[in-house]
């Protein structure tokens, strides 16, 4: 299969989103509130991409990977296996839930799903940061205490990052992502998420949202102390491996070309900033897409241009 594979978004409300992806991505929005994920990239029963152009155009991912999985993934892909990586734009608003994704050893006996997930900053703004992992010395109980006591700040590992930062946020860590960042999630397959602590926000109803404390409380890793951030670089690196998938930063600059072989491996392309072109197909900042087993390609930047290989992923 000889083409680049795009997906229409699906757009989701939330308390925390925003309106940035009109702005940072040259996008329109189908409707008026706070935005606050683009799902680029989704094979789950309660949400499908559907593919936007060529042989395919109008076919939902599920559909696709039923008929064509072997052409897509590869000889041995298992046509009924959702396809294993999720992509989301994320504009934070403000600062998200404090929650944490169930480890894969007792996702299943609680009902959920282990999701690691990795989270590249596109765009920030003021002091924004991240919450990943715990701080030196905290422990369950104190943060059992701190829970009730309003005071988890003290208990949680919060850093400032910048532009091209990077970090593999893996299933049992807990997490929170500050307002003021726009973020590249890409992540397992999953949809399962714990939410501990919500700073006291009301949800797009009005109401307090749904807690999850004692399944959150059984899913943090405890022994996860101050993780750091691969930081930004002007080299190409891998900044995420993991079990579930791998991640290359490539930076191109004017005429340079990035090039993938038939026969390999299904591969996703993200582009972060700039422009890259393969014959007639333009790929331009906020696109995701997917690149077949079967086809070999050949994206030359037609600026400076920063891309996101996912990979490892079959």
């Amino acid at each position: 299969m000889q083409e680049v594979i795009r997906f229409q978004p699906l757009y989701q409300d939330r308390v925390w989103g925003g309106r940035v992806l009109e702005s940072a991505l040259n996008r329109t929005l189908p409707r008026e509130g706070p935005i606050g994920e683009s799902w680029e990239v989704v094979d789950r029963p309660e949400a499908q991409s559907v593919i936007a152009g060529g042989s395919l155009d109008g076919v939902s991912v599920r559909e696709a990977l039923a008929k064509h999985g072997t052409e897509i993934m590869g000889p041995n892909w298992a046509p009924e296996r959702p396809f294993p990586i999720l992509i989301k734009w994320l504009d934070c608003r403000e600062r998200l839930s404090l929650q944490v994704h169930p480890p894969a050893e007792i996702a299943p006996a609680m009902g959920g799903e282990p999701k690691t997930e990795n989270w590249f900053i596109a765009e920030t703004t003021g002091d924004a940061g991240l919450i990943v992992g715990l701080k030196a010395g905290a422990t369950r109980g104190g943060f059992a205490k701190a829970l009730v006591a309003n005071t988890l700040d003290e208990c949680v590992h919060r850093f400032p990052v910048s532009v091209g930062d990077s970090i593999l946020v893996r299933s049992g860590t807990v997490h929170a992502i500050d307002g003021g960042n726009l973020i590249l999630e890409i992540l397992q397959n999953s949809d399962t998420t714990y939410r501990v602590y919500d700073w006291g926000r009301m949800g797009l109803d009005g109401a307090p949202r749904q807690l999850h404390i004692a399944e959150s409380l059984a899913s943090i890793d405890w022994d996860l102390f101050e993780p750091e951030a691969i930081r930004a670089e002007t080299v190409d690196a891998v900044i995420a491996d993991s079990e579930e998938f791998q991640i290359r930063r490539v930076l191109l600059g004017a005429g340079e070309s990035l090039s993938f072989a038939a026969g390999q491996q299904p591969r996703l392309l993200s582009v972060v900033s700039g422009d890259i072109a393969e014959g007639g197909e333009v790929l331009t900042k906020g696109d995701n897409v997917l690149l077949p087993y079967t086809g070999t390609f050949t994206f030359t930047a037609t600026e400076s241009a920063l891309v996101l290989v996912t990979e490892n992923f079959v």
